[in-house]
């Protein structure tokens, strides 16, 4: 998963996508994890991260990180990798 590189995400967390002209915005978790993408961190590492950092199961992990970067997609903001 990559975020395209056209898209702005401010430091609170607004993301902007200049293609579609739509704006969004996200939890501190999500904003952490879209930098962590950004950085071409894989899921196994954004993974380790989040559930060290905010002590959270890994199921819930698993199904919130899903729905997340599947709403990234759809939204046109990130886009699979190969």
């Amino acid at each position: 998963m990559k975020i395209k590189k056209n898209v702005a995400i401010s430091e609170s967390g607004f993301i902007f996508n200049p293609t579609t002209g739509d704006s969004f915005s996200t939890n501190p978790i999500g904003l952490e994890i879209i930098r962590m993408l950004k950085d071409d961190k894989g899921k196994d590492e954004i993974r380790k991260t989040i559930l060290t950092k905010y002590n959270a199961d890994e199921s819930t992990f698993e199904k919130d990180y899903y729905d997340f970067v599947m709403m990234l997609q759809n939204n046109q903001v990130a886009e699979e990798t190969e």
